[in-house]
């Protein structure tokens, strides 16, 4: 039996989940995010944490708790959404290469008795990233989807120098910190 609701179509999210050995369902939330217009990484995570967690509860009860989340990449204070196309890909990996890229999570769990918001950063420190693998990179599909077209567990990771906070976080779901809530 499912212990939770993912209100997400995320693959990594869901894989995560499973490797913390959580039980699960995944349910699309049906929010768009591409119609908030904030500027401001803290607030546009969060908002659209919240946007997808009242979407899905105008569509669904809560007979099992519900978990929705939303990530963030930044670099040089801008927030490097999903890539629109290669070429946009390109402009957001070259910002963040030999670069400092914080990674904002939100995250929001709500039973009938608990309510749980979490919003954590992870920050990388990038050596310059090769070209030629950069442009092979490109080439794959891996970015497609991805906020920041990052992968700090895939392509991004050979380029590491320095990180502080959770990996799950940069990931898309801190899931460190939601293990202590799950049997309330």
């Amino acid at each position: 039996m499912p212990s939770l609701v993912l209100g997400s179509s995320s693959t990594t999210r869901a894989q995560l989940l499973d490797a913390f050995g959580i039980s699960f369902i995944q349910r699309e939330c049906g929010f768009d995010e591409e119609q908030l217009s904030f500027t401001n990484p803290t607030h546009f995570v969060y908002h659209a944490t919240k946007g997808k967690l009242e979407s899905y509860l105008k569509t669904w009860d809560l007979d099992l708790p519900v978990l929705c989340a939303d990530t963030v990449v930044t670099a040089h204070g801008e927030i490097l959404r999903k890539a629109k196309d290669k070429a946009d890909a390109r402009r957001i990996l070259e910002a963040q290469s030999g670069s400092k890229v914080s990674i904002l999570t939100c995250m929001m769990y709500k039973s009938r008795t608990l309510e749980l918001i979490d919003l954590s950063t992870t920050d990388y420190l990038f050596s310059l990233f090769d070209k030629k693998a950069l442009e092979a990179y490109l080439e794959g599909d891996e970015w497609i989807g991805k906020a920041g077209a990052c992968m700090v567990e895939g392509f991004c990771k050979a380029y590491i120098q320095e990180v502080v906070g959770l990996e799950s976080t940069a990931m898309g779901l801190s899931v460190e910190k939601l293990l202590p809530f799950l049997n309330h």
